[in-house]
């Protein structure tokens, strides 16, 4: 007897970890074919992601090329594109069969307050990493193009021991080197635009409340500069916009919780069962007085 109702009650345990093996199989063979896809479009990508300092370069009349410093660099540039564009285009499949293993436990009314995050999360994901690319590279990238200096050039015929010993800064970037920084903007700027969803999903679940996140925002500000210190390159103007860009999703996370908020007592008042502070005193005050009589 006591052998069948172990047995039955490993089941259900049993049952969740073969359709979990089943959920990351398929996702991992979705990564894995959208990162074969990605490998064999792996150039148009890179000349995709090359335009920000191809434009910086430009503007400065300099033709745009990269330098292959080591011999087996272009492959692993080309595995790092189809990895992480693997990944990016896999990634609504992952997310799906995440929802599908997750779903099956949820009430109807944690599967109408959950789907809009996960909705949510790649959408603004997108929205950093288009900002990164269209607004922040750009001006990176003419930052640290500025340094460069030609030397002076002597007059035909003229031999200028100042002017031979003078040395110019001339840009030879790596491949390598430029997709890891371009990745890391990418990607500083694409988990920076999770705050609003994040900070929202934990106030409606109770964790937070916008009270809490006014009183701690001297606090916020601190860790916005440390972490724009932390993910931005040593460059003031890339830092300063990181931090402003940040901050204001910390405020709009703040809004956005205290709609939470307002929506949650709606309804429970709707429902019955809010009590002001006022009444709930009122109620104690009666007994107060017969307690001190």
């Amino acid at each position: 007897m006591m052998k069948d109702e172990i047995d039955d009650s490993t089941a259900p345990l049993i049952e969740h970890l073969t359709e979990l093996r089943s959920r990351l199989i398929w996702s991992v063979l979705a990564f894995i074919v959208a990162m074969v896809a990605c490998f064999s479009v792996a150039d148009p990508i890179f000349t995709f992601l090359t335009k920000p300092i191809c434009a910086a370069l430009a503007d400065r009349g300099q033709d745009c090329s990269l330098a292959m410093i080591k011999l087996q660099e272009g492959f692993f540039v080309a595995i790092r594109i189809s990895f992480l564009g693997g990944f990016a285009l896999s990634f609504p499949f992952i997310g799906y069969q995440l929802w599908r293993f997750v779903a099956p436990g949820l009430y109807k009314s944690e599967k109408n307050a959950f789907l809009p995050f996960l909705v949510a999360s790649p959408g603004m994901f997108l929205a950093g990493a288009a900002f990164a690319y269209y607004a922040i590279l750009p001006l990176a990238f003419s930052f640290f193009l500025g340094f460069q200096k030609s030397g002076p050039v002597p007059a035909e015929g003229a031999l200028d021991p100042a002017a031979s010993t003078a040395a110019g800064i001339a840009f030879f970037g790596s491949i390598e080197e430029y997709l890891a920084l371009t990745i890391k903007f990418i990607l500083a700027f694409g988990l920076c635009f999770q705050l609003p969803v994040l900070l929202t999903l934990m106030g409606k679940a109770g964790l937070v409340s916008s009270a809490g996140l006014g009183a701690v925002r001297k606090y916020a500000v601190v860790g916005i500069l440390c972490l724009a210190a932390i993910a931005t390159p040593p460059d003031v103007v890339s830092q300063v916009i990181l931090f402003v860009v940040v901050y204001g999703l910390y405020e709009v996370s703040i809004f956005l919780v205290a709609r939470v908020e307002k929506k949650r007592e709606a309804q429970l008042r709707a429902e019955g069962l809010w009590f002001d502070d006022e009444e709930e005193d009122a109620e104690e005050a009666p007994g107060e007085g017969a307690a001190k009589q």
